[in-house]
């Protein structure tokens, strides 16, 4: 009883803190390693590699452990993985621009739209029946409306700093050129940071069909990664022309390098999609809003970045619409638990999903 309690609770709360932690140590020093000259399209190709190597060294093991239970792979499955890895890299390209302009707190506060935008991806796709009686559904869509404006604050308002380390400096007026140009860095850092968590929903949509297909999550998080490292290679080297910004130095850039490529584009991977299985996505996405509280602390010590008003105010709002977005997707997937017809694979699918009985026609729920 003892040691399946701690599989089943223990093992992942513990699982889950960690992967936050080291989720917003890669931004912490992906952020202190760009201050010191490193080329973030270097950044983003090494962190492929080093996450394919990584996973690669571990495959005989994976073999020995499957004992040739691996599924099957064909052209169309390789080309939608090949999809997953444009996705995840067009994600990280916009993700770490971003973050270059703003800061490690900023970028954790917008996170928390990605249960929003699933919700309204999934609309749009028709993958959820919208029922305007239903508590769950007016929840949700009251949860990311409140998520997006709050997302809009964190993005056009930066405000007053409230907390800092680092020496006072003298604020540049209104209107002055250094003041023009650091808001227009906030809001179009801000902005492609939506852009990427934007495209994190997609992310976990394309995942879904695959993971329906080949549900053996090293395999397909390998072959990612590797799609990620073929795909990454040229476009970056496109992207910086400059071969000197490819050396490496011994110091925060490798660290950075090696610990983005271990702990992020690899490890993260692999638990959240064993988390996905265990404890299913609202499990999964109640940790995220930690991340907001790890960065902000990370951020003032380690980089000496000041805590802005403006995004202390848009962070509690998005979370909030966060908050809104998972217990009406909690409350809907009880509903569906007390009428026992959720697909037997249903418990795999990240975030959200459409719901359908044998004869295919779609259902609606009202739970007022």
């Amino acid at each position: 009883m003892a040691g399946r309690y701690c599989h089943t609770e223990v093992l992942p709360f513990t699982a889950m803190v960690t992967i936050e932690c080291t989720n917003v140590g890669v931004n912490v020093l992906f952020k202190a390693a760009t201050e010191k000259g490193l080329s973030y399209y270097a950044f983003i190709a090494y962190s492929y590699a080093v996450s394919t190597l990584f996973l690669l060294l571990s495959l005989p093991f994976v073999f020995r452990w499957s004992r040739g239970r691996l599924p099957p792979l064909n052209l169309f499955l390789i080309f939608r993985i090949f999809l997953l890895g444009v996705i995840g890299l067009t994600a990280q390209l916009c993700g770490y621009k971003g973050l270059q302009y703003t800061s490690p707190t900023h970028a954790s506060a917008l996170s928390n739209l990605i249960p929003a935008f699933t919700f309204i991806l999934a609309i749009i796709f028709r993958m959820e029946k919208v029922a305007l009686r239903s508590s769950s559904t007016r929840a949700k869509i009251l949860g990311s409306l409140v998520s997006v404006s709050g997302a809009l604050i964190v993005v056009l308002y930066k405000g007053p700093i409230i907390l800092s380390t680092s020496s006072p400096q003298p604020s540049p007026t209104v209107g002055s050129p250094m003041n023009t140009k650091s808001q227009t860095n906030w809001v179009l850092g801000g902005s492609l940071l939506a852009i990427e968590f934007l495209l994190v929903p997609i992310w976990y949509i394309v995942q879904t069909n695959i993971m329906k297909q080949c549900p053996a999550e090293f395999i397909v998080v390998f072959l990612y990664n590797l799609s990620g490292t073929l795909i990454s290679a040229p476009v970056c080297l496109l992207l910086e022309a400059n071969l000197s910004a490819w050396k490496i130095n011994r110091d925060i850039a490798l660290i950075a390098i090696i610990y983005s490529g271990f702990f992020c584009t690899g490890l993260s991977s692999l638990v959240h999609t064993w988390g996905l299985h265990l404890k299913g996505p609202v499990y999964i996405s109640i940790f995220k809003p930690l991340s907001i509280a790890i960065a902000a602390a990370l951020s003032v010590i380690f980089l000496g970045d000041a805590l802005y008003f403006g995004t202390v105010v848009g962070a509690v709002i998005v979370s909030f619409g966060f908050y809104a977005v998972i217990w009406g997707k909690a409350k809907e997937e009880e509903l569906i638990e007390n009428f026992d017809i959720r697909p037997p694979s249903s418990s795999k699918t990240p975030l959200l999903q459409s719901y359908k009985v044998t004869d295919n026609e779609e259902i609606t729920y009202s739970d007022s």
